[in-house]
């Protein structure tokens, strides 16, 4: 097996996690991941709310529902081994009207579906001993629902794959995929190539053009939605336990403003979900004219622009307003009217989109011989990060031997 060579595109969460899983499987085997950033996990794995989902929302039966489960198990196992912050804070989705709490009775179903430990309704009293200044006629509780350091894991699996026999190369960043003969595949960088039996692309917010440059299809396309947090400051961080979460509305595509204690203790409020004018610019107001022109030419967008004009209005107040963004959050916890606030972390998630307008909801891998590409991998992708490695190098191996 020494001869066997993968690359693996992408040093996040998923990418680190398929590579580590190879070497697991193919001890021996020459497992080279490539990463333009000069550190692992520099866009949404490192930014990100640092939540381990628990599969309450999910369609059961669907790749994300059975990978999220999947993946808790075996985050927190990998969390215990290698001493990475981990805390089961728990979690309260807050209904504040029938219709919200109508919704709520569904998603308890669909969680108990998916065999999610210790989930339970509340009324208004069970609510506030879980979280006594959270306000609502009814909430959803998820005990289990943990808190992590998502950044600590990366450095983890990095320092994993070297003791391992393989390597991180930083600054590198991968500009071609070409199959050659012998049913091999060529990696071309900005600086040189590598020819490996076997690429597996975890690419992110770059997942569709490295796809696309790689002979893969068109569909679907990367928009990126970037959403801010803020960081509440004392004494208004003390009203906070765990996690407050509003009820998913459909008529909109992102779930809204909620409430998130951090694992370094920090409670931020957040994210939004607004159009990105870059794919990898974090500061508020920077545009890469390529990256929107690219939006903007898309069929898909037009599509889903015109049918969430009321989404983008919501959206929008509390991008331009940090008092609407407060506002948001004191729906479920009205103390926080008048809370200071400060600027924090802005992630850009990745969100495939169709040509017909449609947001790809579940997780879409897509294998031609010797090459594979993680084109979707949406929230809970990095608590599902073990699972979905698994998944992907099962049918890899087996798709190319080795």
């Amino acid at each position: 097996m020494g001869g066997f060579r993968v690359a693996v595109v992408g040093g996040g969460l998923i990418g680190l996690s398929v590579a580590a899983e190879v070497l697991r499987r193919r001890p021996g085997a020459e497992v080279i991941v490539f990463e333009k950033e000069d550190r692992v996990a520099a866009h949404q794995s490192g930014r990100n709310s640092g939540v381990v989902h628990a599969g309450l929302y999910y369609e059961p039966g669907s790749l994300k529902a059975q990978l999220c489960r999947r993946g808790v198990e075996e985050l927190r196992e990998f969390a215990d081994a290698h001493g990475i912050a981990y805390q089961e804070c728990g979690k309260v989705l807050v209904a504040r009207d029938a219709a919200e709490e109508r919704r709520l009775v569904d998603i308890r179903s669909r969680a108990e579906a998916n065999g999610v430990p210790g989930v339970q309704m509340l009324g208004p009293d069970g609510l506030r001993d879980v979280e006594p200044h959270a306000s609502g006629r009814a909430a959803l509780h998820s005990p289990q629902t943990a808190i992590i350091d998502y950044g600590g894991v990366a450095r983890a699996l990095a320092a994993l794959i070297a003791e391992s026999g393989g390597e991180v190369r930083l600054s590198r960043e991968v500009t071609a995929l070409e199959e050659i003969p012998g049913g091999r595949v060529r990696v071309r960088t900005l600086w040189d190539a590598e020819d490996v039996d076997l690429a597996i692309t975890c690419a992110g917010l770059q997942s569709d053009r490295l796809a696309r440059a790689g002979g893969d299809d068109q569909d679907p396309a990367i928009v990126p939605f970037f959403g801010d947090y803020f960081v509440v400051a004392a004494p208004h961080d003390q009203l906070v336990r765990g996690l407050i979460y509003p009820v998913p509305d459909p008529r909109y595509p992102f779930l809204g403003v909620h409430i998130t204690r951090h694992i370094s203790g920090e409670v931020h409020l957040g994210p939004n979900a607004f159009l990105s004018f870059a794919r990898e610019r974090y500061a508020p107001g920077r545009i890469a004219v390529g990256d929107l022109a690219e939006v903007l030419r898309h069929p898909g967008f037009r599509r889903f622009a015109r049918s969430n004009s009321a989404a983008a209005l919501r959206e929008i107040r509390t991008v331009l307003s940090r008092r609407s963004f407060v506002k948001e959050a004191a729906g479920l916890l009205p103390e926080l009217e008048g809370a200071r606030i400060s600027r924090g972390p802005r992630g850009i998630r990745a969100q495939a989109m169709r040509a017909d307008g449609r947001l790809e909801d579940d997780f879409v891998i897509s294998a031609a011989g010797p090459v594979v590409h993680v084109r979707n991998a949406p929230s809970p992708g990095a608590t599902s990060s073990p699972a979905i490695a698994e998944h992907i190098v099962e049918r890899a191996l087996s798709g190319v031997g080795g």
